[in-house]
């Protein structure tokens, strides 16, 4: 009943016009940067935290909040048309979408996808209106121990999955965590890494990485592959809508992806990745009609699409109570959230709980926008996937530019954003991830934080990071999941040999 009458309260901040016109802003730019193959939605967040530096705190997250919605809709768009999938959660869109556009079915794959998306995304918002209160009175029981441990999980899962080896995700992430030494230790008072530049006595700003990895380094990076071959968009032929079949088809694939992607979107390791393809297989052995996969099947659209849209509400369940980020647009988030000088995690909850239950409603408002938007201006997305990438990534180097320099206009931080991006185009060639490097910064130094309250309570004693179950048991998972991929590649490695 507290939840309900909290979701309610939300509701009536959500709806107030200014929140409205964040939510319809962020919709839409989520779903236009979504199309757009290679920008996704957490290179736009990332782009916007300069820019709504003063602007109202609500407003801004309900906004970032409805670009990761938008985003997630917008990329089955060019995983369809083009069999470009703009991030790898539309991987499994791709592999039955394009065949269903090359087959002329171009309009019933995408709307199968906004629906999907749509319903996915609702069950999986009432999950975390439910389930998020819930999380936060578990979480008021943590100690600084366990905090610390929760956050090595987290390092060590967001490493993992990020990227193909757990090795290069790791070292991303030492960096990151280097760079959030950076400044004036709050204990002693000492700077740390400022090599003598006073502007670095604040330490590294968020903002500026996320921004230069993210915005910066991927416009190197595509500049750098600018004579590839054109990609050619599949011209959507036939009815847009879906026919009693195709309805009769998707409905199970959705509930069914919505099963897989919530939960496991919540999970520290999860991610969009692993519910899509879950799903695909799940609907691939389900199918009444298995020799359609592989040519066209329209269940393995709606199950991936409707896991890929649950998990992005799944990612926001740690995020919110926890206050750690599973993805990489939830690690610009919560980046978004410090801006503000906002900790997400169970004190959130209590001291602004109008916000906290505002960003929850603006979300069952975002999905309505969405499928509204979606299925008449499929055109429109279409036309945008038209621009030429030299306008496109040149106006977004320039849009980095000016929101970094609105914030802070120091030559030492616009130096840092285009070290940053030559960093993020580096990682990129070699096949590093980024996202582990936010995360990191963000990261380090909390962790840093809960370690010395834990050992200031212990006078010293490093043992009360295993005496206490709840830090001992996450302990272990972060070990686990640590060695676990290693010994899977061990694994592989000696079952090829056999063969």
């Amino acid at each position: 009943m507290d939840t309900l009458l909290s979701l309610l309260h939300g509701f009536s901040v959500a709806i107030e016009p200014s929140k409205l016109l964040f939510c319809l802003v962020g919709v839409f730019l989520g779903t236009a940067v979504g199309v757009l193959p290679g920008i996704g939605p957490a290179l736009t967040v990332a782009l916007l935290l300069p820019v709504t530096f003063k602007l109202d705190p609500a407003g801004s997250l309900i906004m970032f909040a409805g670009i990761y919605y938008g985003g997630m809709y917008g990329g089955s768009t060019t995983a369809i048309l083009l069999n470009a999938p703009g991030e790898s959660a539309s991987l499994a869109t791709a592999l039955e979408g394009s065949k269903m556009a090359k087959a002329g079915r171009g309009g019933p794959a995408l709307a199968t996808s906004a629906i999907g998306s749509f319903v996915a995304g609702l069950i999986a918002t009432i999950g975390l209106a439910f389930l998020a209160p819930w999380l936060v009175e578990l979480a008021v029981k943590f100690g600084p121990w366990d905090y610390f441990a929760l956050m090595i999980v987290a390092f060590v899962t967001v490493s993992a999955t990020f990227g193909d080896s757990p090795l290069r995700g790791l070292t991303s992430l030492f960096i990151g965590i280097t760079l959030g030494l950076v400044g004036i230790d709050k204990l002693t008072g000492q700077a740390r890494l400022t090599f003598g530049v006073p502007e670095l006595l604040n330490g590294v700003e968020v903002t500026t990485l996320a921004v230069g990895l993210f915005a910066v380094g991927e416009a190197f990076y595509v500049a750098s592959k600018r004579f590839r071959d054109p990609e050619e968009i599949i011209p959507i032929k036939g009815s847009l809508w879906m026919t009693k079949q195709d309805w009769k088809r998707s409905w199970a694939p959705w509930l069914r992806g919505t099963a897989f992607g919530f939960p496991i979107g919540a999970l520290p390791a999860g991610g969009a990745e692993v519910p899509t393809f879950l799903s695909y297989s799940t609907e691939k052995k389900l199918c009444k009609y298995p020799d359609e996969f592989g040519k066209g099947a329209i269940e393995g659209v709606a199950g991936p699409e409707a896991a890929n849209n649950a998990s992005a509400a799944g990612t926001l369940v740690p995020l919110l109570t926890l206050g750690l980020p599973t993805s990489a647009t939830a690690a610009i988030m919560l980046a978004g959230f410090q801006q503000y000088g906002l900790n997400p995690g169970p004190l959130l909850f209590a001291e602004k709980p109008d916000l906290v239950w505002g960003l929850i409603a603006s979300l069952f408002i975002a999905n309505v926008m969405l499928v509204i938007l979606n299925l008449p201006l499929i055109g429109l997305w279409v036309r945008l996937l038209a621009i030429p990438q030299p306008w496109l990534y040149a106006g977004i180097l320039v849009f980095a530019t000016m929101g970094t320099l609105a914030v802070n206009s120091s030559p030492v931080e616009l130096a840092m954003l285009f070290l940053f991006g030559f960093v993020g185009y580096l990682m990129r060639r070699y096949d590093y991830p980024v996202a582990p490097m936010v995360v990191g910064l963000i990261l380090g130094p909390m962790a840093e934080q809960q370690l010395r309250r834990a050992l200031q309570i212990s006078l010293g004693d490093p043992m009360i990071l295993l005496e206490n179950p709840g830090s001992a048991t996450l302990l272990g998972i972060a070990f686990l999941a640590l060695v676990a991929p290693f010994v899977m590649k061990g694994l592989n490695r000696f079952k090829a040999s056999e063969d």
